[in-house]
């Protein structure tokens, strides 16, 4: 099995207290906690960059590591992240952040040591690049969004 190596670079919490969690045997994502010293205020529309309190080193560099949304403080709350899913490079070892948004209409308070977003390991794909005259033909084409039907 691969290893997650982590690192606690938070000054007020110990491992224990951070260390991403699978909560079920099925899980793909691990959940990250708010690395908080006391309750951070959402308004409505206001984006804030959470620390998380770990460093991470992937085992191989053909990974990747995502960060989600949790889908209950989105579907309950409006709390999502402002870049939609965030990216950690298999060479990046500084703190990883959640940029949490509050998409709601009402003010989000998020505690510390709250779970705020999911961390999901997946492969990459490093390709070559060539530059090409033509591309293959396929049936769609050209097609852009909405070309395919609802």
């Amino acid at each position: 099995m691969d290893k997650l190596k982590v690192k606690i670079v938070s000054e007020i919490y110990k491992a224990e207290e951070l260390l991403p969690v699978y909560k079920t045997e099925g899980s793909a994502g691990m959940d990250l906690k708010a690395a908080i010293s006391e309750e951070i205020t959402l308004k409505p529309g206001e984006r804030k960059l959470i620390p998380s309190g770990i460093a991470i080193s992937l085992s191989d560099k053909n990974t990747v590591a995502l960060i989600y949304a949790r889908s209950g403080l989105a579907s309950k709350h409006g709390i999502g992240l402002a870049n939609g899913v965030g990216v950690v490079d298999s060479d990046y070892r500084g703190e990883v952040f959640c940029p949490l948004i509050n998409l709601s209409e009402i003010d989000f308070k998020l505690k510390p040591l709250e779970r705020m977003a999911q961390l999901i390991i997946a492969p990459v794909h490093i390709m070559d690049i060539e530059v090409v005259e033509d591309l293959d033909l396929t049936l769609r084409g050209s097609g852009g969004f909405g070309h395919t039907g609802r």
